[in-house]
């Protein structure tokens, strides 16, 4: 009779318990949130905000809407077969004065003549001559007298794809495609496509220089990951030199060494191995010999950690068992490494897509990678629509790449597996 209301009493105190215990963890979890919240802000900002900003930019577009926006409303409603009425002409005509007034016409050019070759000049001739806003009913045949191309359906049709707020303009532009005058997207013009054989150098470089880093990488972590320590330790001080000097000056010392008049060429020449000296900077060869030089390390690094993993007993127990030295390396000690080659190849291919210092140096006009050209937009011209749709392309590139190649590695390694 008396233990049921033992049991209810510990019942009782059994739910203030649980929920004290919740109440500890919230507050243990709020305590690790607070402690790992300035990294996550610095993440958002330094890492996170760019890169949105970054895809913003690659669809934005708000010049001629801004400079221009009666022109742009009037041509909302155009279905683009004819000319359009004569009211935007007198929007555009008043556009013209007011933009011309207010200092922004440049801006509208610009913009405008990214996606029709003199378009600034069709338009800055326009505001120099237009002195009035024409009469009512005069406006096309005023404009169509200071500037023909007013009268061309073409030039009317790159005002309304400009008129944004969002485009793909400069996505199409990055892929070396464009609208024609009926809307339909198509290949750009051949002295206007050149996007692509850049995109696909800059993925037959950074593969070139993942395969030497693998081949050159691979010997060297396989023999740290072998020596004593000692030894291992002493060549782990070499591998990591590299860290210890800026890129710039590595990058400058291949010049030194790799020129006609370099310690490689005066070498051979004095060898007797050749005649002449070799062109070996400038090039698509110095390109590679100096970002293998400068990624190297970042292969060795992963390898070396995947082998050190390794026990020697496995390929011992192999040799016990009759299996010859290389039919063991292939079937025992490679498919182990694979997550370590896996994890330097995607590493060093990731870094090289975004080179710019290097090839800019140590090589020619026909060995420039896209992070060139994303430079030269931001920096020079100021075309960010177009640096940002070229970056843009450029990691939706290397994300998918990224994952195809995971999923590669990660099948192989189960095979490997399954084989053993």
């Amino acid at each position: 009779m008396t233990a049921a209301p033992a049991l209810g009493a510990d019942n009782k105190t059994e739910v203030p318990l649980k929920r004290r215990l919740r109440r500890a963890e919230r507050t243990r979890q709020v305590k690790a949130l607070a402690l790992v919240l300035p990294l996550l802000l610095f993440l958002l900002f330094t890492f996170a905000g760019p890169i949105a900003g970054m895809l913003w930019r690659s669809v934005e577009d708000w010049e001629v809407r801004q400079v221009l926006p009666q022109t742009v409303a009037a041509l909302a409603s155009w279905d683009g077969k004819d000319l359009p009425d004569e009211n935007a002409y007198a929007a555009l005509a008043s556009d013209i004065l007011a933009a011309r007034a207010a200092g922004t016409l440049a801006i509208a050019a610009k913009r405008l003549n990214y996606a029709l070759n003199g378009f600034r000049t069709i338009l800055t001739s326009t505001g120099r001559n237009l002195k009035a806003v024409p009469e009512p009913g005069t406006a096309r045949e005023t404009l169509g007298r200071i500037n023909p191309a007013w009268r061309e359906r073409a030039t009317w049709t790159t005002i309304k794809d400009a008129g944004g707020p969002i485009t793909g303009f400069y996505l199409l532009a990055a892929l070396d495609l464009t609208r024609n005058a009926d809307g339909a997207i198509v290949a750009a013009p051949p002295d206007q496509a050149i996007y692509r054989d850049i995109f696909l150098r800059t993925f037959l470089i950074s593969l070139a220089v993942t395969a030497l880093c693998l081949i050159l990488g691979f010997p060297v972590a396989y023999l740290l990951a072998t020596l004593p320590p000692g030894r291992s330790n002493l060549l782990m001080i070499f591998v990591l030199l590299p860290f210890w000097t800026s890129l710039l000056v590595r990058t400058c010392a291949w010049i030194v060494l790799l020129q006609s008049k370099g310690v490689v060429n005066d070498s051979l020449l004095w060898l007797g191995i050749i005649d002449a000296p070799l062109r070996l900077i400038y090039n698509r060869f110095g390109v590679c010999v100096a970002m293998t030089h400068v990624l190297l390390p970042f292969m060795i690094l992963p390898l070396y950690s995947s082998m050190k993993a390794i026990s020697p007993a496995y390929m011992r127990a192999a040799a016990s068992l009759g299996a010859p030295p290389l039919t063991a390396f292939l079937r025992i000690y490679l498919p182990q490494t694979l997550p370590g080659i896996g994890a330097g190849s995607l590493l060093v291919f990731i870094l090289a897509l975004g080179y710019y210092i290097t090839p800019a140096l140590v090589g020619g006009a026909a060995d420039q990678m896209i992070s060139y050209f994303i430079a030269l937009y931001t920096t020079e011209t100021a075309n960010w629509g177009l640096a940002s749709a070229l970056g843009a392309v450029l990691l939706l590139a290397t994300v998918l790449l990224a994952l195809v190649y995971g999923k590669l590695v990660q099948g192989q390694q189960v095979t490997g597996g399954m084989k053993n």
